[in-house]
């Protein structure tokens, strides 16, 4: 029965996929159907790089599968640690204990990722809407460009993890 529920569930998902994607994706390649990211294409994505954000990032270790994050949003800081995984389904998922000044919170948040041809799309699951990550070039503007091989989080990590430390 798990099976099957699995198959109608990715039936599911490529079927909302076709009838939500933009229209960017028209003509040629709006005609094929939406392939999940393999677990491979997702760990070269990934690995060993960082996720900037506008106020911190994520870091993907490949040793361990570790992540780190570190935020500071209008002086409110936070800082992360886990694991992240991928799978077959096209799937990313970022597991880790957020800690800051009031103290820890585990979190799981995960993406979604399909591509048509060479674009790749994105949503956050399981609420998020889709939207291109990577054009089959890559764009200004496309999400992909954020990921980094630069390590620009576990020295603010880091400082701040020990900054909390002090503080007990």
């Amino acid at each position: 029965m798990r099976i099957g529920t699995r198959t109608y569930g990715a039936a599911a998902a490529i079927l909302s996929l076709v009838l939500c994607l933009p229209g960017a994706a028209a003509g040629a390649e709006a005609k094929k159907a939406p392939m999940p990211l393999s677990a491979y294409e997702l760990y070269q994505l990934y690995r060993d790089k960082t996720w900037t954000w506008a106020a911190g990032g994520g870091r993907f270790m490949d040793e361990g599968r570790r992540f780190v994050a570190w935020t500071n949003d209008g002086g409110k800081q936070w800082v992360a640690e886990g694991r992240w995984a991928v799978d077959d389904l096209g799937q990313m998922c970022m597991r880790a204990t957020w800690t800051n000044e009031q103290g820890p919170a585990r979190v799981s948040t995960c993406f979604g990722h399909r591509k048509i041809g060479r674009v790749i799309y994105q949503k956050r699951q399981p609420d998020g809407n889709w939207y291109i990550f990577r054009h089959a070039s890559a764009r200004a503007g496309d999400e992909y460009l954020k990921l980094v091989p630069a390590d620009t989080v576990s020295a603010n990590a880091d400082a701040y993890r020990q900054k909390l430390m002090a503080r007990r």
